[in-house]
This record gives structure tokens, sequence and C-alpha cells, in this order.
């Protein structure tokens, strides 16, 4: 008996979780087509629920502040992926992923009839911040990149102006032909204000303040103080361009000599006790066996 009422309380569960699925993709089919032409895919793990984060943006996207909006999407492209997700898609999967976690877990606790209160506020804390992780981690792989694909535009750029074109002819070549990644699709942006009618200072004083790097700021400073001055953009970009570069090896040496420190701790921990162990293992049978120990 007890069997069939876990049974029964199973299926019940499993039709109530098919009736929900089937209900927000009967929603989600009724929402318009979303327009994601200038866009890249949403994160990975997004897109299993994506949606109903589309449900949950077409209900609360008009009705949220407009200054909180702008808030969010200013963070948003400060970090670097305001190209996969809007604002109001952001607030929408903290709001799903804070209801359906919670959702999961109790799902999986009620077959055993223990449902700890505790474990789903948990949960609902966790699913709520889990955009925020991700985007702090998107922001460190993109500062990284940013970091390493400097040099590489900077040669770009000092080759295509020592060719005779202009600063922002050159940048466009660079975005064209340089390798894909975050430092293109940041030039990417800077030809876009540039292409709206903000004067080149301005757009390159915008992108430092968005990536806020100091590699970044000082390519900035030293390109709008050039052409204040009238100096040689060719001079400046190639300064620039075997500084970047230097730094670049100097960091990758920097790393090079901090890694057996950081192996230290991991060599006492885990392989000098199992090396030891290994050792003496045969010396302490010997002595057990002659009656020693």
């Amino acid at each position: 008996m007890n069997n069939l009422v876990a049974f029964g309380a199973g299926a019940a569960m499993a039709g109530a979780v098919m009736a929900v699925i089937y209900f927000v993709a009967a929603l989600s089919y009724m929402l318009t087509d979303e327009e994601r032409t200038y866009m890249d895919e949403p994160p990975a793990f997004m897109k299993p629920v994506w949606p109903l984060i589309r449900l949950v943006t077409y209900i609360l996207g008009s009705n949220l502040p407009s200054s909180y909006l702008t808030k969010v999407d200013n963070q948003l492209q400060k970090n670097g992926v305001s190209f996969m997700v809007t604002a109001e898609e952001y607030i929408s999967a903290r709001v799903v992923f804070a209801l359906l976690l919670p959702f999961l877990g109790w799902c999986a606790l009620a077959s055993s009839g223990k449902v700890d209160p505790l474990m789903l506020v948990l949960l609902a804390a966790g699913g709520y911040f889990l955009p925020v992780t991700w985007v702090k981690d998107a922001r460190r792989k993109r500062d990284a990149e940013l970091i390493r694909s400097l040099p590489v535009y900077l040669e770009y750029l000092t080759m295509c102006v020592d060719a005779g074109l202009n600063f922002s002819g050159a940048l466009k070549q660079a975005v064209e032909k340089g390798p894909r990644g975050a430092m293109r699709n940041e030039f990417r942006i800077v030809l876009r204000d540039i292409s709206s009618g903000q004067t080149r200072a301005d757009a390159l004083n915008r992108l430092a303040d968005r990536v806020d790097l100091k590699d970044i700021s000082i390519f900035v400073r030293a390109v709008v103080q050039a052409e204040k001055m009238g100096s040689s953009m060719k001079d400046t970009l190639l300064v620039q361009a075997k500084t970047r570069l230097n730094e670049r090896f100097q960091r990758a040496e920097k790393m090079a000599m901090e890694a057996p420190v950081k192996l230290v701790i991991p060599l006492v921990i885990f392989i000098f006790p199992l090396t030891f162990i290994i050792l003496l293992f045969p010396i302490v049978v010997k002595y057990i066996e002659q009656g020693t120990f």
C-alpha cells in the first residue's frame, strides 16, 4: 500500500511538472519573436530556461523603473555582457532561477517526505545570485582576454597607420582583420560611437570608462594626447605596442615564477603524505609480521 501511495504521489508530481512545462511552453509560443540580430547567443546556463526568461521579461519588462534598468544596463556594459543579455533579461533570469531552483528542490525532497524550508531558502538565494556570479566570472575572463589581445591589435593599428590610413580607418581594418574576442567587440563599439557623431577622443574615453583597465586607460590617454598635441600617431602606437608586449612577457614570467610557490601547498597536503605512506607501508608491515609492533 505504501508503495502504491508513493507511486501515485510521484506520478501526480510528474504530471504537475509536465503541466507547468506545457503551460509555459504555450505562453512562450504566444510571445512575439525576439529580436537578437545584433546580439550573441545567451549564456549556456540560461538556454534551458530561456522560454521562462522570455516570459518573465514580457511580464516584468514594462513594469520596471527606467532608472533601475539604466543602472543594470550600465553594469552589464562595464562587465562586457551587454551583447548577450539585456537588462530586462538579466533581471528576469535572476527571478526565474530564484523560483526554479527551490521548486526543483521541493520536487526532489517531496518524494521522500522530508522538505527542509531552510534548504529551499538557500536554493532560492543561490538561484537569485547565480547570474551575478556569472557576470563576475565573465568580467574576469574578459579582462584577461583584453590584456592578452591588446598588443596584437596595437600592432595591427601600427601597421595600418604606417600604410597611410588615419586612426579611424586603421581601427576599422583592425576590427575586420583582427582575431575575434572581447577586444574586437570593444573596438567595434568605439567605431559605432564615432559613426554616431561622437569625437574620437570621446569614443576612446568611453572605452576606458567602460573597460576600466589600466592597460586600456594608458593606451587611450596616449592616443588622445597625441591627437591633441599633433604628435605622430604611428610613433605613439608603436611605443604602446612595444610597451604592452613587454608587459605581457613580464606578466608571463611572473606567473611562471609564482608557479613553484603555489605548488608547495598541494605538495605538502596531498603528495608528500601519500609518498611517505607508500614508502613506509612495506616497512610497517614487515615490523608487524616480526611482532615488533
